[in-house]
């Protein structure tokens, strides 16, 4: 058996002395797998996968991304961010910024690459998200869906390994958020290891090897989306699955 890429170990966090927000969590992840968490609001998800870049500190347990620690001090933490991309739910664009130079932005500072070879990257990953005709457009110019397209462009500008996607089109028009799904549908056929927050059932069943649900900081239930979706074990997954999809 390969190493996971991400294995969380008896992982705890809380917030404050009284919310207890994740609660023991274990969870492997391979390389290249597809990962759609999902879950009632308050249930930890989004905190679950801002642990794997350090955004949120945990109390107990451990992390290791990559074969690194996170326990292991700033510089791990710094490396594991260079390995994972995320993209959130509000787009975080520099509004004074072109697009291409919201894209060059970090691999210049943050990996010192040659600013024609920033460009070149950028163009590369414009193209790859569908966009590449408003590289010279600012974001206030461009519609929402085409601003998260942006920011899934900007987190693969620094290669990662891992994308993280933080429920990505729910700040989105309806008719945006294919185009948005479409992107990362094809992002998921190219072998990316990815984790996705999201409630859109149709992409987890288009696109994940594994459908993880959460409520009250726990992993409750997860498996392949057939069946997952087909035949939940437990009362809560199904209460949870009926309100969302009326199944």
């Amino acid at each position: 058996m390969t190493e996971p890429i991400i294995r969380f170990e008896k992982v705890n966090k809380w917030y404050g002395h009284s919310f207890h927000v994740l609660r023991d969590i274990d969870l492997d992840v391979t390389r290249g797998e597809r990962i759609v968490i999902c879950g009632p609001s308050g249930s930890g998800k989004s905190t679950l996968i801002r642990c794997i870049n350090a955004l949120e500190e945990f109390q107990q347990g451990r992390i290791t991304v990559d074969g690194i620690a996170l326990t292991d001090g700033a510089r791990a933490i710094e490396q594991v961010r260079k390995r994972v991309g995320m993209v959130f739910q509000q787009f975080n664009l520099f509004p004074h910024l072109t697009v291409l130079e919201n894209l060059t932005l970090a691999p210049m500072w943050v990996d010192h690459v040659p600013k024609k070879e920033a460009e070149e990257r950028a163009m590369q990953q414009l193209q790859r998200v569908r966009i590449a005709e408003q590289a010279r457009k600012y974001p206030l110019q461009l519609s929402g869906g085409q601003q998260q397209r942006v920011a899934i462009a900007r987190a693969l500008c620094l290669t990662p390994k891992i994308m993280l996607f933080d429920e990505p089109t729910s700040a989105l028009d309806p008719e945006m958020i294919k185009e948005v799904l479409d992107v990362m549908i094809e992002l998921a056929g190219q072998g990316m290891t990815m984790l996705c927050v999201t409630h859109e059932m149709g992409f987890a069943k288009a696109v994940a090897d594994r459908v993880i649900f959460m409520d009250q900081g726990q992993i409750v239930e997860q498996g392949p989306p057939r069946e997952f979706f087909a035949q939940p074990k437990s009362e809560r997954t199904r209460d949870f699955l009926a309100k969302i999809i009326g199944h």
